[in-house]
Protein backbone atom coordinates (compact mmCIF):
# COMPACT_ATOMS: atom_id res chain seq x y z
CA UNK A 1 0.00 0.00 0.00
CA UNK A 2 1.23 3.45 -0.49
CA UNK A 3 0.57 4.25 3.14
CA UNK A 4 2.60 4.12 6.10
CA UNK A 5 1.10 2.46 9.15
CA UNK A 6 -1.04 4.47 12.18
CA UNK A 7 -1.76 3.08 15.74
CA UNK A 8 -5.14 1.49 16.11
CA UNK A 9 -7.16 -0.07 12.42
CA UNK A 10 -10.13 1.46 11.96
CA UNK A 11 -13.63 -1.12 12.18
CA UNK A 12 -14.53 -2.67 8.94
CA UNK A 13 -17.71 -0.35 8.09
CA UNK A 14 -20.50 -1.92 5.00
CA UNK A 15 -19.46 -0.61 1.30
CA UNK A 16 -22.34 1.08 -0.09
CA UNK A 17 -23.59 -0.31 -3.35
CA UNK A 18 -22.42 2.33 -5.80
CA UNK A 19 -18.87 2.32 -3.93
CA UNK A 20 -18.85 -1.29 -4.40
CA UNK A 21 -19.34 -0.88 -8.10
CA UNK A 22 -16.24 1.60 -8.35
CA UNK A 23 -14.03 -0.89 -6.45
CA UNK A 24 -14.56 -3.58 -8.63
CA UNK A 25 -14.21 -1.76 -11.51
CA UNK A 26 -10.45 -0.66 -10.32
CA UNK A 27 -9.81 -4.17 -9.13
CA UNK A 28 -10.50 -5.47 -12.19
CA UNK A 29 -8.25 -3.01 -13.93
CA UNK A 30 -5.61 -3.85 -11.95
CA UNK A 31 -6.05 -7.37 -12.37
CA UNK A 32 -6.17 -7.32 -15.97
CA UNK A 33 -2.18 -5.67 -16.10
CA UNK A 34 0.57 -7.99 -16.38
CA UNK A 35 3.93 -6.02 -17.56
CA UNK A 36 5.25 -3.28 -19.25
CA UNK A 37 7.77 -1.91 -20.89
CA UNK A 38 9.29 1.48 -21.83
CA UNK A 39 11.83 4.06 -21.71
CA UNK A 40 10.96 6.44 -19.13
CA UNK A 41 12.48 10.58 -19.11
CA UNK A 42 12.29 11.25 -15.24
CA UNK A 43 12.28 14.27 -13.98
CA UNK A 44 12.75 14.13 -9.89
CA UNK A 45 13.47 17.48 -7.26
CA UNK A 46 14.14 16.30 -3.77
CA UNK A 47 14.66 19.20 -1.27
CA UNK A 48 17.09 21.64 -3.15
CA UNK A 49 18.42 18.74 -5.66
CA UNK A 50 17.21 18.09 -8.46
CA UNK A 51 17.98 15.07 -11.18
CA UNK A 52 16.93 14.03 -14.81
CA UNK A 53 17.21 10.39 -16.24
CA UNK A 54 16.39 8.96 -18.96
CA UNK A 55 16.51 4.87 -18.52
CA UNK A 56 14.59 1.24 -19.74
CA UNK A 57 12.18 0.32 -17.52
CA UNK A 58 10.17 -3.31 -16.95
CA UNK A 59 7.47 -3.70 -14.64
CA UNK A 60 5.67 -7.18 -13.91
CA UNK A 61 2.73 -6.99 -11.70
CA UNK A 62 2.66 -7.97 -8.27
CA UNK A 63 5.41 -6.52 -7.40
CA UNK A 64 8.11 -6.36 -9.88
CA UNK A 65 10.71 -3.56 -10.84
CA UNK A 66 14.00 -3.29 -13.08
CA UNK A 67 14.98 0.16 -13.85
CA UNK A 68 18.30 1.17 -15.72
CA UNK A 69 19.13 4.69 -15.94
CA UNK A 70 21.36 5.36 -19.24
CA UNK A 71 24.08 7.46 -20.07
CA UNK A 72 23.51 9.94 -23.32
CA UNK A 73 25.68 6.81 -25.19
CA UNK A 74 23.45 3.91 -24.02
CA UNK A 75 25.43 2.26 -21.10
CA UNK A 76 24.12 1.47 -18.05
CA UNK A 77 25.01 3.73 -15.03
CA UNK A 78 22.37 2.67 -12.32
CA UNK A 79 20.58 -0.77 -11.98
CA UNK A 80 17.37 -0.92 -9.62
CA UNK A 81 15.33 -4.17 -9.50
CA UNK A 82 12.53 -4.53 -6.73
CA UNK A 83 11.67 -8.43 -6.99
CA UNK A 84 10.70 -10.59 -4.27
CA UNK A 85 10.42 -8.05 -1.35
CA UNK A 86 13.93 -6.92 -1.84
CA UNK A 87 15.17 -3.64 -3.15
CA UNK A 88 19.25 -3.64 -5.28
CA UNK A 89 20.56 -0.64 -6.40
CA UNK A 90 23.59 -1.38 -8.48
CA UNK A 91 25.85 2.04 -9.01
CA UNK A 92 28.25 1.08 -11.86
CA UNK A 93 30.42 3.81 -12.01
CA UNK A 94 31.07 3.59 -7.76
CA UNK A 95 30.58 -0.08 -7.99
CA UNK A 96 28.58 -0.03 -5.17
CA UNK A 97 25.52 -1.63 -4.37
CA UNK A 98 22.64 -0.67 -1.66
CA UNK A 99 19.86 -3.65 -1.02
CA UNK A 100 17.42 -3.82 1.40
CA UNK A 101 13.89 -4.88 2.36
CA UNK A 102 11.47 -3.25 -0.35
CA UNK A 103 9.22 -0.81 1.53
CA UNK A 104 8.37 2.81 0.79
CA UNK A 105 10.94 4.08 3.24
CA UNK A 106 13.71 2.65 0.95
CA UNK A 107 12.28 2.44 -2.43
CA UNK A 108 12.14 6.25 -1.78
CA UNK A 109 15.43 6.66 -0.96
CA UNK A 110 16.55 5.13 -3.95
CA UNK A 111 14.00 6.20 -6.30
CA UNK A 112 12.26 8.74 -4.76
CA UNK A 113 9.28 7.50 -4.98
CA UNK A 114 7.37 6.64 -1.23
CA UNK A 115 5.80 4.16 -2.57
CA UNK A 116 6.10 -0.01 -1.47
CA UNK A 117 6.42 -2.64 -3.81
CA UNK A 118 3.12 -3.68 -5.21
CA UNK A 119 1.70 0.09 -4.80
CA UNK A 120 5.04 0.76 -6.72
CA UNK A 121 3.93 -1.29 -9.67
CA UNK A 122 0.37 -0.42 -9.67
CA UNK A 123 1.36 3.44 -9.89
CA UNK A 124 3.93 2.44 -12.46
CA UNK A 125 0.86 0.65 -14.08
CA UNK A 126 -1.37 3.50 -14.68
CA UNK A 127 -3.97 1.32 -12.59
CA UNK A 128 -4.07 1.99 -8.63
CA UNK A 129 -5.35 -0.87 -6.16
CA UNK A 130 -7.65 -0.45 -3.54
CA UNK A 131 -6.34 -1.13 -0.19
CA UNK A 132 -5.48 -4.76 0.81
CA UNK A 133 -7.47 -4.73 3.97
CA UNK A 134 -10.20 -2.07 2.92
CA UNK A 135 -12.46 -1.19 5.70
CA UNK A 136 -14.46 1.42 4.78
CA UNK A 137 -15.52 2.92 1.32
CA UNK A 138 -17.31 5.87 0.13
CA UNK A 139 -18.16 7.43 -3.33
CA UNK A 140 -17.70 10.88 -3.17
CA UNK A 141 -19.56 14.50 -5.27
CA UNK A 142 -18.03 14.86 -8.37
CA UNK A 143 -15.69 17.20 -8.29
CA UNK A 144 -13.33 19.71 -10.98
CA UNK A 145 -11.47 16.39 -11.31
CA UNK A 146 -14.67 14.42 -11.30
CA UNK A 147 -15.80 11.31 -9.11
CA UNK A 148 -13.86 9.82 -6.59
CA UNK A 149 -13.69 7.22 -3.79
CA UNK A 150 -12.35 7.57 -0.52
CA UNK A 151 -11.07 4.30 0.78
CA UNK A 152 -9.61 3.59 4.33
CA UNK A 153 -7.34 0.58 4.57
CA UNK A 154 -6.16 -1.14 7.89
CA UNK A 155 -3.27 1.13 7.66
CA UNK A 156 -4.35 4.54 6.08
CA UNK A 157 -6.67 6.14 4.03
CA UNK A 158 -6.61 7.10 -0.01
CA UNK A 159 -8.68 8.94 -2.58
CA UNK A 160 -9.35 7.95 -6.00
CA UNK A 161 -11.03 9.97 -9.03
CA UNK A 162 -11.91 7.36 -11.72
CA UNK A 163 -14.22 7.06 -14.44
CA UNK A 164 -17.16 5.28 -13.37
CA UNK A 165 -17.38 3.62 -16.63
CA UNK A 166 -13.77 2.47 -17.44
CA UNK A 167 -12.39 2.51 -14.02
CA UNK A 168 -9.65 4.31 -15.53
CA UNK A 169 -7.90 6.80 -12.57
CA UNK A 170 -7.23 10.48 -12.67
CA UNK A 171 -5.74 11.47 -9.97
CA UNK A 172 -4.84 8.90 -6.62
CA UNK A 173 -3.98 11.03 -3.05
CA UNK A 174 -2.79 9.34 0.18
CA UNK A 175 -3.45 10.77 2.71
CA UNK A 176 -2.36 9.95 6.94
CA UNK A 177 0.92 7.54 6.53
CA UNK A 178 4.37 8.71 6.34
CA UNK A 179 4.55 10.06 2.86
CA UNK A 180 1.62 11.53 1.84
CA UNK A 181 1.53 11.52 -2.19
CA UNK A 182 -0.30 12.74 -4.65
CA UNK A 183 -0.13 10.83 -8.01
CA UNK A 184 -1.98 12.51 -11.53
CA UNK A 185 -2.40 9.64 -14.21
CA UNK A 186 -1.29 10.17 -17.86
CA UNK A 187 -2.49 7.97 -20.84
CA UNK A 188 -1.60 7.56 -24.09
CA UNK A 189 -4.72 5.92 -25.77
CA UNK A 190 -5.32 2.08 -23.99
CA UNK A 191 -1.40 2.70 -22.45
CA UNK A 192 0.13 4.49 -19.97
CA UNK A 193 1.94 7.37 -20.75
CA UNK A 194 3.52 7.99 -17.40
CA UNK A 195 2.03 10.31 -14.34
CA UNK A 196 3.55 13.75 -12.17
CA UNK A 197 4.07 12.94 -8.24
CA UNK A 198 4.17 15.56 -5.30
CA UNK A 199 4.86 14.45 -1.69
CA UNK A 200 5.60 16.98 0.55
CA UNK A 201 6.16 15.25 3.82
CA UNK A 202 8.90 13.32 1.24
CA UNK A 203 9.79 16.39 -0.28
CA UNK A 204 9.46 15.19 -3.67
CA UNK A 205 7.97 16.69 -6.66
CA UNK A 206 8.17 14.85 -10.28
CA UNK A 207 6.96 13.25 -13.70
CA UNK A 208 7.63 10.20 -15.06
CA UNK A 209 7.13 10.04 -18.71
CA UNK A 210 6.75 6.74 -21.17
CA UNK A 211 8.10 6.41 -24.61
CA UNK A 212 7.78 3.78 -27.08
CA UNK A 213 5.17 1.60 -24.49
CA UNK A 214 4.71 -2.56 -24.79
CA UNK A 215 2.13 -3.49 -22.80
CA UNK A 216 1.46 -7.57 -22.23
CA UNK A 217 4.45 -8.79 -24.00
CA UNK A 218 6.14 -11.36 -21.55
CA UNK A 219 9.00 -10.54 -19.33
CA UNK A 220 10.92 -13.63 -18.01
CA UNK A 221 11.00 -13.41 -14.02
CA UNK A 222 14.81 -13.60 -14.57
CA UNK A 223 15.13 -9.94 -15.79
CA UNK A 224 14.18 -8.76 -12.20
CA UNK A 225 17.40 -10.34 -10.71
CA UNK A 226 20.76 -8.40 -10.99
CA UNK A 227 24.05 -10.73 -11.64
CA UNK A 228 26.57 -8.17 -9.52
CA UNK A 229 30.39 -8.01 -10.30
CA UNK A 230 32.55 -9.33 -7.41
CA UNK A 231 34.20 -7.03 -5.46
CA UNK A 232 31.24 -4.82 -5.48
CA UNK A 233 31.05 -2.72 -2.25
CA UNK A 234 27.50 -3.59 -0.01
CA UNK A 235 25.62 -1.31 1.94
CA UNK A 236 22.20 -2.87 3.52
CA UNK A 237 19.44 -0.18 3.89
CA UNK A 238 16.38 0.02 6.01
Amino acid sequence: MLYGGCATAPARQPVPDDARRALELLDARWHDFTDLRTLADIVLTRGRESHQLTGALLVKGPDSVRFEALSPLGQPLLLVTVHEGRLTAYDVVKNEVLTGPATAATIVRVLGLPLDADSLVAVLAGRPMPPRDLRAAELEPADGLGPSLTLVGADGRQRVWLDLDTGEVQQLQVDGGRFPVTITFRTDGEAPAGFDLRSEAARVTGSVTYRNQVVGSGIDPERFTLTLPKGAKTKTIR
